[in-house]
């Protein structure tokens, strides 16, 4: 069973091509299954069933998970079987006619222009560090970009004569999304005169360092939002995707399209980008219940 498991993660990995982050969630998913397999004495892929399944999918229900993560469980275990199937394992998928449960779709949580305004403000762009957090909040928020793609950022990915920025999406798919002025002048001055003085040599590439000199970790840009919301006491549970979110969102009502939103978010599917309509549905709606004196 081993051996199936090793060349189904390096098919994965090589053959789909998946991103480091979606291939950590199905080799936890999958490894937990085998687990569940275990337990129950099922040594091997071709014992498993369509009862095998559904009593797991059942388990992890009782077990208070949430309808999202019992989703990609399945998905990631029918990709497991389609695998099994085209190398001959198994005789046939039973995952087949299974349906994923549906889960209620959850709005993001964004934050007003003011909200943002006020997280903005409070890296204070006195010392490096400050001007350093002060660059990355103004571009997570001037292009809407994913924290695994800022903290992947090089040097070289930031055109500042022509303001725009360079980046790597999923399956390193490369996109140019335009910076503002105040994105534009957060990082110049980071780059002028920070930047130089907090890497660890010259050969470094990121574009932003920790206090090590070395590229900055995903754990440690959150610990640096986390630190900021507390500071701006913003009564909202903020993450580095609220920036995105928020980002997606003004524009949105701001008169932008939904094409031009998707390209610079970096969705490959439509859908995904028409969340956002929902949100600003909903901002509608409370400026009418706040405004209309007969609302």
């Amino acid at each position: 069973m081993k051996d199936y498991l090793d060349r189904y993660i390096y098919y994965l990995a090589y053959d789909k091509e998946l991103s480091k982050n979606t291939l950590e969630s199905y080799k936890r998913d999958i490894c937990k299954f085998v687990q569940f397999m275990t337990e129950r004495s099922i040594k091997d892929f071709k014992n498993v069933n369509k009862t095998t399944i559904i009593t797991y999918l059942l388990y992890l229900q009782k077990n208070g998970r949430a309808t999202s993560t019992i989703s990609r469980n399945l998905a990631s275990i029918r990709s497991l079987c389609q695998f099994l199937l085209s190398e001959n394992h198994i005789d046939k998928d039973p995952t087949i006619n299974l349906e994923s449960p549906k889960a209620e779709k959850k709005l993001p949580c964004i934050l007003t222009q003011d909200e943002v305004e006020l997280l903005l403000s409070q890296a204070e762009d006195t010392t490096h560090k400050g001007i350093r957090d002060k660059a990355m909040l103004e571009l997570l928020y001037a292009t809407g970009i994913r924290v695994s793609e800022l903290i992947t950022l090089d040097y070289s990915h930031v055109n500042l004569e022509m303001a725009y920025v360079k980046c790597c999406g999923n399956k390193l798919k490369e996109r140019i999304i335009p910076i503002g002025s105040m994105a534009k002048k957060a990082i110049k001055k980071y780059m002028d005169h920070c930047r130089e003085n907090i890497i660890c040599n010259d050969e470094e590439q990121a574009l932003f360092v920790n206090y090590h000199g070395k590229r900055l970790t995903r754990q440690g840009f959150w610990k640096i939002i986390k630190t900021y919301t507390e500071k701006a006491k913003i009564n909202k549970k903020i993450t580095p995707q609220t920036l995105r979110h928020s980002f997606a969102t003004h524009l949105l009502q701001n008169g932008a399209d939904l094409k031009s939103i998707q390209e610079m978010l970096g969705h490959s599917d439509m859908s995904t980008t028409q969340i956002y309509t929902l949100l600003t549905k909903n901002n509608i709606k409370e400026v009418y219940n706040t405004s209309h004196p007969r609302a």
